[in-house]
């Protein structure tokens, strides 16, 4: 390796990589091939159908259920003689008597199905159907996401008239805007319908308006507000239709809100209505644009390969499906995660859920709330390093939320300081263990979430922030110390009782079992909390007494060990599993998204994650779309390129729907494969991985580029530190970083040789580094 020059530069400007559109030759049949867009708390699903075209919406507050008290008063009573019985080896009896007396009062997630229930779930808004009259053959149809403008457009022609469609949501002015035009005069006709699959009444507000509202049971109130604005056109309103008549172009605004936390949502409705309806179509398209580019900007991948932008995209994801590599594709759907995370979390709202803001359903997947035993968390593995810190403020905001319930949880339950959550929530609060102990009895959740308060510091640099987060961090592990018990024979704290997230174990009595003690997941997860949390008060210099007792603790924690076969133990003993092949790899959480287990650090460790990878690979792990993404995240960090690469075209090919988004096995009743939107972001936090690395002390360029990424360059990827990093690379070899830290100190950076450069850098100023045969 040769450094050839190190500059200075006081400013620094360049252009963005335009990504090619995402787009398809005929409309969406299905609700999963419609194209996505949204501003954070609305959202909504664009069909680009000719005739009868559907737009389904979202708000992201229209939860039903309501807040309830879950937590058991016979949990406490309980936990001595269920821990005593773990301690004796009594799976069986102890996992019984955890059934019977740990979980939650009342029915807690009625297994996913909560839509009539307390627990509630998220639904959709609504549907706005726009019906066309007949015309003729439609010719030279194309339907397109343009992820640089987050536009969603839809052309085609009708003889020699040609048609335009656009849509967009707008964060400034907080509405649904589609706009309708032709290049001939007084060709836009349509009758337009406003509803929902029930709890809503449709009605005319004026002549140009429908106003929709509903109530879900005895509980939240919306309503939604559809405006039309017609040049040259005539407009009118009966029943719940609005209907254009002869118009030259078209402008629709929607609106939607709840009463869940406004003032009367009817009127905020006709508030931005009003607003937006002061506005033409170009100042509102011009806010949008200028608003959304300000995230998506931020962050540029280019990985050459062939140019490939003639083809539709789901025959390029058919040809990936064949076997075909198209490195484009793979930039295109990493700036579609980071499209989706702006689309769906932006700052001040509610945090992505299982399906990010989109949902058609009332019965939503697994009530398509927030599973924090991966999902959750994965939804913002990307956040940071994609250059979207601001988009992680929903998730952070809600954390804080959690604590007053957890706080209740960890009372009654546990008897402990601090606060908990389990496996599952909701917008009401809930935090105790579910109904299920095989699933909902995961203490170690809250420990999980606070590494995200933690990371947002890491990568950003933020005492203010920091000192807001401590205190949350504080109490959970406050938490934690109350819990853990001393396991007699090596003196070790552990947990108890807990599981491995949905996994199972064969005990000495050869029958599976779920509940144990100290399971790997949370002694990784509490290890990280401890550590992050001391660092935490050291920097603020506050707690010094605190920050000692928890690296005491942390020191007597059972540590990772490896078992019989080589590999990482997934349990405190070294059980078998009845299911080797599972989906979740929770043991591994070490190694990512934690730090405790790196290559640099901790080889013989990482090498027996490594082992414990292949044995899950081997039998068939790995084939649910989050479960995919989190092993290009393993691979990446083990810096085996090949194998990171190799799964994520197995993403792409296995767990993807044609418009990109994530897949997961179907849900009862329901027999074709769901959108789950967590694969979606962990695959983009998987190719960022790849590329950029940050978490061993040293800023990695480009520690795991596959062979068939031999050219390309990124800008605007996030280490660690508070550095934003660019990268360019020719025949496999990095030729130039650019590095621009926000704070001034000393940074170490490794290139792919694994030589490494200390460098002392100066905040707000840019160092170009320029390199031969790396």
């Amino acid at each position: 390796m040769y450094w050839i020059n190190l500059c200075l530069w006081l400013l620094w400007s360049t252009s963005a990589y335009a990504i090619s559109p995402i787009w398809y030759s005929q409309p969406a049949e299905e609700w999963d091939e419609a194209l996505p867009i949204g501003n954070g708390r609305l959202a909504a699903m664009v069909y680009g159908q000719t005739n009868e075209e559907r737009i389904q919406f979202n708000e992201e507050s229209l939860w039903s259920g309501a807040p309830q008290d879950a937590d058991s008063p016979d949990a406490l009573k309980a936990l001595p003689f269920v821990r005593n019985l773990l301690l004796e080896g009594n799976y069986q009896e102890a996992q019984k008597q955890t059934y019977k007396h740990l979980l939650c009062k009342g029915p807690g997630s009625c297994q996913g199905k909560a839509a009539k229930g307390d627990f509630g779930c998220y639904q959709s808004f609504g549907d706005l159907s726009l019906t066309f009259p007949e015309q003729g053959a439609v010719q030279h149809y194309r339907r397109e996401l343009d992820l640089n403008n987050a536009i969603t457009r839809v052309t085609y022609s009708i003889g020699d008239a040609h048609y335009t469609r656009e849509y967009f949501v707008s964060a400034p002015d907080q509405v649904i805007v589609i706009h309708l035009t032709c290049d001939k005069p007084g060709k836009i006709s349509f009758t337009g319908l406003l509803g929902r699959q029930e709890c809503a009444e449709v009605r005319p507000d004026t002549a140009d308006t429908l106003i929709m509202e509903g109530q879900l049971g005895k509980g939240m109130k919306f309503a939604a507000k559809l405006h039309a604005i017609a040049h040259n056109g005539i407009v009118s309103t009966a029943d719940n239709t609005l209907t254009v008549h002869q118009a030259d172009s078209v402008v629709l605004l929607l609106a939607a809100a709840t009463d869940f936390k406004h003032k009367p949502h009817e009127d905020i409705i006709a508030e931005q209505i009003n607003a937006a309806s002061q506005k033409t179509f170009l100042q509102l398209r011009r806010a949008h644009i200028h608003d959304y580019q300000s995230y998506f900007q931020r962050a540029d991948l280019d990985l050459s390969g062939p140019n490939l932008d003639e083809f539709p995209t789901d025959q390029r994801l058919k040809a990936i499906q064949d076997g075909f590599f198209d490195p484009q594709l793979i930039a295109q759907y990493f700036q579609f995660g980071r499209y989706l995370l702006i689309s769906s979390s932006r700052p001040g709202c509610l945090p992505a859920n299982l399906q990010g803001k989109w949902a058609h359903l009332i019965q939503t997947p697994w009530n398509c709330d927030y599973h924090t035993n991966i999902n959750l968390q994965m939804n913002y593995w990307a956040a940071e390093t994609a250059n979207l810190a601001d988009c992680h403020e929903p998730l952070l905001r809600f954390i804080d939320t959690l604590r007053v319930p957890g706080r209740r949880t960890a009372h009654i339950h546990y008897g402990a300081r601090g606060w908990v959550m389990h496996h599952i929530t909701n917008v009401w609060g809930f935090t105790s263990p579910c109904e299920d102990a095989r699933w909902g009895l995961f203490p170690a959740a809250s420990g999980w979430l606070c590494q995200h308060l933690w990371e947002h510091y890491a990568f950003g640099q933020d005492q203010t922030f920091l000192a807001w987060a401590y205190p949350i961090m504080k109490e959970s592990a406050q938490f934690y110390l109350d819990f853990l018990i001393e396991e007699p024979s090596r003196h070790w704290l552990v947990t108890s009782p807990s599981s491995s997230p949905e996994n199972q174990f064969y005990a000495p009595d050869g029958h599976p079992y779920s509940i144990c003690m100290g399971p790997s997941m949370d002694r990784q997860i509490i290890w990280d909390l401890f550590e992050h949390t001391s660092s935490a008060a050291n920097i603020l210099q506050i707690d010094s007494d605190f920050a000692a007792e928890l690296d005491a603790a942390k020191l007597k924690l059972a540590p990772p060990q490896i078992g019989k076969h080589g590999q990482l133990q997934e349990w405190l003993e070294d059980f078998d599993e009845p299911e080797p092949g599972h989906r979740h790899m929770s043991h591994l959480f070490a190694l990512y998204p934690g730090h405790q287990i790196s290559i640099a650090k901790t080889p013989g460790l990482a090498q027996a994650a490594r082992k414990s990878l292949e044995m899950r690979l081997q039998h068939g792990g790995g084939h649910t779309g989050w479960s995919q993404a989190w092993i290009i995240n393993f691979w990446a960090r083990l810096r085996d390129a090949e194998k990171a690469h190799e799964h994520l075209y197995d993403l792409l090919a296995n767990s993807t729907h044609t418009n990109l988004f994530d897949t997961h096995p179907p849900f009862l009743p329901y027999t074709r494969p769901l959108f789950q939107i967590d694969g979606n972001f962990g695959g983009t936090a998987g190719i960022a991985e790849m590329l950029l690395q940050s978490h061993e002390g040293a800023i990695s360029l480009l520690p795991a580029l596959p062979k068939a990424w031999s050219k390309g360059s990124f800008k605007g990827l996030r280490a660690r530190g508070g550095v934003e990093v660019d990268a360019s690379w020719e025949n496999g070899k990095l030729t130039e970083a650019r590095l621009r830290p926000c704070r001034t100190g000393e940074y170490v950076v490794r290139v792919p040789s694994n030589e490494t450069l200390s460098l002392t850098m100066q905040e707000g100023q840019e160092y170009t580094l320029t390199f031969k045969n790396c």
